[in-house]
């Protein structure tokens, strides 16, 4: 405690990490979608099929889906501060490499290193979230990092196909992963947990301590030890409740995941458009997901301020949005780019809308289970990482994209019916045998 600054009025430390996040967010997703910038020129280059290409786009979610649970548990044992900075550097290094890719193997296996260094990122999101914000600032705190994924790629995917313009594809994965590695090393550099920060004082540590952040980890080792009890995964499958949230999340993410994967292409080889206009109008769906993202969060919680019940203020935006996703199939109905770009922008407005999802770990999981129950959420919902992109490169192999754009929409109703008819009433679901809470462990 003798870095930490004395004084009564608080400073606002915590603030300057969340920006230092809200970077790593968008690094983040430039490095998932920096693929599909490139994808229309290294498929033709490294001869690829629309399967082969479908399988790249899947690659980098087999790892991350799968190390959901294992990248939680690394986050809630080791500091933000190196273990971010070892992914980071880690995941921006396969991302420099896929500039040397030589076919279908290469690029495939380093999608799969991407993907593996990335997976205990958002872990380390909601236990920085958790360490350095009290109770009441820290949803506005997640919506705040989470939208970096859509502001980042809303203004730099323009960039990217630039980048991609003048050096080439090869050049654009060089490029988005020198500025990882870069920046990697800037985060070991400012970041700093609460305690360990040389400009915060005690009036904000006391501040964000008593309002419910966890900076002392006195019990860092409670509920671990149960965590992968046979019990406990019993527990939190054979909720219908949490089921309902499990099948609505891969419905969100896998309009999430058309875009990050898919899109660029349908617009260039499936709708002529040319490269670098469709670099521009592709931001404009993610400014319009940013906005579903963050009107949602201001009417659900607004609807709990006025009295309404947590499961109609909460499920109700993401019901509408999920609904509102499906409009994606009217882009099969015209052949007009302004109308192609406004049914893409209101599907994914309503996919962002329902990303307020993540709230329903911290309401209906276990208390002793939280963690583990997040992890498997996020599990959940990263398996349209995977399936999605296959899917539509297997739908899409006659030369016609709108099966692709039916399935989507299919996946968003689905999504739908599953919180309107699986996600009855919103409670905890018990614990079991007087069962101590456990660490969080993932978000």
């Amino acid at each position: 405690m003798e870095s930490v600054k004395r004084g009564d009025q608080k400073t606002r430390v915590r603030y300057g990490m969340l920006f230092l996040v809200f970077i790593n967010v968008v690094i983040n997703y430039l490095d998932r979608s920096n693929i599909s910038v490139a994808a229309a020129t290294f498929s033709k280059d490294l001869e690829l099929s629309s399967v082969q290409l479908g399988l790249i786009f899947s690659a980098f979610g087999w790892t991350y889906a799968f190390l959901q649970i294992p990248g939680g548990l690394i986050a809630d044992r080791f500091g933000p501060r190196i273990l971010y900075a070892f992914c980071l550097i880690t995941w921006s290094l396969a991302t420099l490499f896929q500039g040397f890719a030589r076919g279908f193997a290469s690029l495939f296996a380093l999608r799969l290193a991407t993907g593996a260094f990335e997976a205990p990122s958002y872990p380390i999101n909601n236990r920085i979230v958790t360490s350095w914000f009290p109770d009441h600032e820290r949803a506005s705190a997640i919506a705040m990092y989470v939208s970096g994924q859509f502001i980042g790629l809303a203004f730099l995917t323009p960039v990217l196909t630039m980048i991609q313009v003048y050096a080439g594809w090869k050049g654009l994965f060089i490029a988005t992963g020198l500025v990882g590695i870069v920046w990697g090393a800037v985060w070991y550099f400012f970041y700093r947990d609460p305690l360990d920060h040389p400009r915060v004082n005690e009036a904000e540590l006391t501040y964000i301590e008593e309002g419910g952040a966890v900076i002392r980890r006195a019990n860092k080792n409670g509920g671990k030890a149960s965590v992968w009890q046979w019990s406990n995964f019993q527990q939190v499958f054979s909720s219908r409740t949490l089921w309902g949230v499990y099948i609505g999340q891969f419905a969100v993410n896998s309009m999430l995941w058309f875009f990050l994967t898919w899109f660029p292409t349908y617009l260039v080889k499936y709708r002529g458009l040319d490269f670098i206009k469709s670099g521009y109008l592709a931001s404009v769906p993610f400014l319009a997901a940013c906005a579903g993202l963050l009107l949602s969060g201001f009417l659900s919680d607004r609807s709990v301020q006025r009295g309404v019940s947590i499961g109609v203020a909460r499920k109700t935006p993401i019901i509408i949005g999920l609904l509102l996703s499906m409009s994606i199939v009217g882009a099969n109905y015209t052949n007009d780019t302004a109308m192609i770009i406004f049914f893409m922008a209101l599907a994914f407005f309503g996919s962002g809308m329902a990303l307020i999802s993540w709230v329903f770990v911290s309401i209906l999981s276990p208390k002793h289970l939280v963690g583990l129950t997040g992890g498997i959420f996020n599990f959940m919902g990263n398996l349209a990482s995977i399936v999605v992109p296959i899917v539509i490169g297997h739908l899409v192999q006659g030369g016609d994209f709108k099966p692709a754009l039916v399935f989507i929409g299919a996946l968003g109703l689905i999504g739908a019916c599953s919180y309107i008819f699986l996600v009855g009433k919103i409670e905890r679901v018990p614990m079991r045998d007087g069962e101590k809470e456990g660490a969080l462990i993932s978000a």
